[in-house]
């Protein structure tokens, strides 16, 4: 019989006579218990993925947009130490990582006044799309500026997705990709903590998917309370909140 499904969750078998709906290679369920709160949890780690959200140069490397704005982007680099360790250990255990990055059009066609408005609130120069002084492009598919930091090292069977709003679901393929993955978790990390990640993680909790939000793998140039009014929502509203040493603990174990 041959295969048609480009992942084990999804696939079928077909041959001229018969077509097997069953999806016989689906793993079977892989309980794992995490400490979180507001509760305790447990996940299926066979359905499960790491989203990780705008790592990116403009964000928190020197020369970017942010560092280019005067604003301190030590909070924003702070992720990248205990991502370095989480996210091999999730390659080892079959956990997909998702690469969430900006990426806009060159002609910005697909980019409204409003979110060009929150990138420079006066038209000032330079906002989405256009050039820093001495510097690159900001957040430009392609730019350096909209690339990976160079501590974090995506492997080649992770999944890179492009989106140009705060939300990572909103006019992407993130949520096709995910459910024909047959994914129903989703740990959440990067920058902006309070914007990017949280509109994101708002989303995928209205779309049906369980979200834990990973305290030490997130960040913000937002002032603290930001980040408390955050942390405050994610546990009465949407999911849970966790850290990547309980993750690769419950994992361990």
């Amino acid at each position: 019989m041959h295969v048609l499904g480009a992942h084990a969750a999804n696939r079928w078998r077909v041959d001229a006579t018969r077509c097997d709906l069953s999806r016989a290679e689906r793993l079977p369920v892989r309980p794992v218990a995490l400490d979180a709160q507001p509760q305790h949890v447990v996940i299926d780690a066979h359905r499960s993925a790491l989203v990780i959200v705008d790592m990116q140069n403009d964000f928190c490397s020197e020369g970017g947009y942010l560092h280019h704005r005067g604003i301190d982007i030590t909070p924003d680099r702070a992720p990248i130490a205990p991502l370095q360790v989480l996210v091999p250990v999730l390659r080892s255990q079959g956990v997909p990582i998702v690469w969430l990055n900006w990426g806009v059009r060159r002609d910005l066609l697909n980019i409204h006044p409003s979110l060009l408005h929150a990138h420079t609130h006066d038209g000032t120069p330079p906002g989405l799309g256009e050039r820093i002084p001495g510097g690159d492009v900001i957040l430009r598919e392609g730019s350096w500026g909209a690339a990976i930091v160079d501590e974090l090292n995506p492997g080649e069977r992770d999944i890179h997705v492009t989106k140009h709003r705060f939300s990572g679901f909103w006019d992407t393929p993130l949520d096709s990709i995910l459910r024909n993955m047959g994914v129903c978790t989703l740990f959440f990390a990067g920058v902006n903590a309070d914007q990017c990640v949280m509109t994101t993680l708002e989303d995928a909790s209205f779309l049906g998917y369980d979200v834990l939000m990973l305290r030490d793998c997130v960040g913000t140039t937002s002032p603290p309370f930001c980040m408390q009014a955050t942390e405050f929502n994610v546990q009465l509203l949407y999911g849970f909140m966790t850290d990547s040493a309980a993750l690769m603990k419950g994992l361990a174990a």
